[in-house]
């Protein structure tokens, strides 16, 4: 009995060595760190408390500044902070979990940090509280703050719900610093916003135009029609039904892969529409390698958006949705707006489910870790920028690339020709790249179109010529499988 009791025990460690026993150090960093600010009218329906639950398992990779619970047209004249904190909550108890998993110098924040940035907004409803002698509210002057920090990083105002927080913070700097002060606040700023939910989006937009702002643009309340839809809604809205994968985005699912473990029980409700219709305003922002934040266009988890008006003489800085060509679980091709966004499900939801699977003990946990990407000795985030000549004939070779775990590993690339055009119809009209593998796909050979074809004249780059953007996508055999990526952008140009 006693060496079964030793067996046990020995086992015992042994589990627990190997899922705790990740090197961190083998872990990407994340150098930089968007600063984010959230406002959500949460307890409007579940999908707010959903996303929070979500973003907080990613809160190592952001610097959090603010989570606002504010009104929409759908919550009037009401705020919940209170179910943010109970999210929050829960969180603070898987803290040290999650961190047997961060990357030296990215730990996550602990509950205590995460609660004190909890604020509220105006109870009312969108312009109501925008106006002379108006109290500011203490998410407002929370945001003002912010605003007025010295820091090199933009602020990201992550709007789930309506946009009265920035309104009101806007008309006090407007109306307390002199044009060139204003100005030169506003110019912080990056909003994504999830369509307009109160009447303030539309005010912001046509008094500050010069405010990086992306927002879905469609008819009031036609939210099937807006890219973030594409995060799970084909069967709830009827559209693009047959593209994506919906057992994913199932209640079926999300009880067997998320609300599990002491926070994904206590945090994460059922949904009631759709499952967390405010989450794209983060995956936008996700450091995987995929994409640029200061690039709408270039796509990434949260979607793809592009300039509502490309004037320079307007200065108007406000995106909207763009469309992606992709082919659907059915075969066949979508031309969408919501396909910028569900093309990356199996990617983002298996993410989400490995990170619920760190929030758990380290007994129980089947913890999975990202590859690290490295393409001809390059590593990190950020695009890898190459110079190439019409015509010509490249290597990319990204065998050293390594993955925490040991796990086996599959090379995808693929070029992603919607980036660089404004014309939402790609084919035959940007330039073809000639892709072949050798070995297990690690290593690529790229051909490059000639100057016919790279140098059109149709081009944004030198003498017209295109920036072409490849996408590597590596992917492991773990429990839930991880993606990493490595967007290399050639910029091509003629020798002759």
């Amino acid at each position: 009995m006693a060496s079964l009791l030793t067996l046990t025990f020995l086992w015992t460690l042994v589990v627990q060595v190997l899922a705790r026993g990740v090197n961190r150090g083998a872990l990407l960093p994340y150098p930089d760190k968007p600063r984010v600010f959230i406002l959500s009218d949460i307890s409007n329906e579940p999908d707010d408390q959903e996303s929070l639950t979500r973003y907080l398992l990613y809160s190592n990779q952001f610097q959090t500044e603010g989570i606002v619970a504010t009104t929409s047209t759908w919550l009037r004249n009401a705020t919940h902070p209170e179910a943010m904190l109970l999210v929050m909550n829960a969180y603070g108890n898987v803290t040290e979990n999650l961190n047997q998993h961060a990357p030296p110098g990215s730990p996550y924040p602990s509950g205590d940090h995460i609660r004190s940035l909890l604020r509220t907004g105006p109870a009312v409803y969108g312009m109501e509280a925008v106006g002379k002698n108006i109290t500011l509210s203490s998410g407002t002057k929370l945001l003002i703050e912010r605003l007025q920090a010295e820091s090199d990083q933009p602020l990201w105002v992550l709007c789930w719900g309506g946009a009265n927080v920035l309104a009101q913070a806007l008309y006090e700097i407007e109306g307390t610093y002199s044009a060139a002060e204003a100005a030169a606040l506003r110019s912080k700023l990056r909003v994504y916003a999830i369509s307009d939910q109160d009447d303030t989006g539309a005010w912001i937009r046509q008094r500050f135009p010069d405010i990086f702002y992306i927002a879905s643009t469609h008819g009031w309340n036609q939210y099937g029609l807006a890219a973030w839809s594409g995060i799970s809604g084909e069967d709830y809205y009827g559209q693009d039904f047959g593209g994506p994968d919906p057992s994913k985005v199932s209640h079926e699912w999300l009880r067997e892969n998320i609300q599990i473990g002491p926070y994904g029980k206590e945090a994460y409700p059922n949904y009631a529409y759709i499952m967390e219709g405010d989450t794209p305003t983060f995956l936008y922002l996700i450091q995987n390698g995929l994409g640029v934040s200061e690039q709408p266009d270039y796509g990434s988890w949260g979607g793809r958006y592009a300039k509502v008006n490309p004037s320079t003489v307007l200065n108007f800085n406000a995106y909207a949705d763009a469309a992606d060509r992709v082919v659907g679980m059915n075969n066949e091709t979508f031309i969408s707006n919501r396909a910028t966004v569900w093309r990356w499900r199996d990617a983002y939801q298996n993410d989400f489910a490995a990170r619920m699977q760190w929030s758990l003990p380290a007994n129980v946990s089947r913890a999975n870790h990202h590859p690290v990407i490295s393409v001809n000795g390059s590593t990190g985030l950020t695009p890898l920028n190459i110079t190439v000549s019409t015509g010509s004939t490249i290597i990319l070779d990204a065998a050293d690339t390594q993955d925490p775990d040991g796990d086996r590993l599959s090379f995808r690339w693929f070029q992603y020709k919607e980036p660089g055009t404004n014309d939402w119809n790609v084919a035959g009209t940007v330039p073809q790249l000639n892709i072949s593998t050798a070995h297990d796909g690690s290593l690529a050979q790229i051909q490059i179109p000639q100057e016919s074809e790279s140098c059109d004249g149709k081009g944004s780059g030198p003498s017209g010529c295109w920036l072409l953007h490849l996408i590597l996508e590596v992917t492991d055999d773990g429990y839930h499988q991880l993606t990493s990526y490595r967007r290399v952008l050639l910029q091509t140009i003629n020798n002759a």
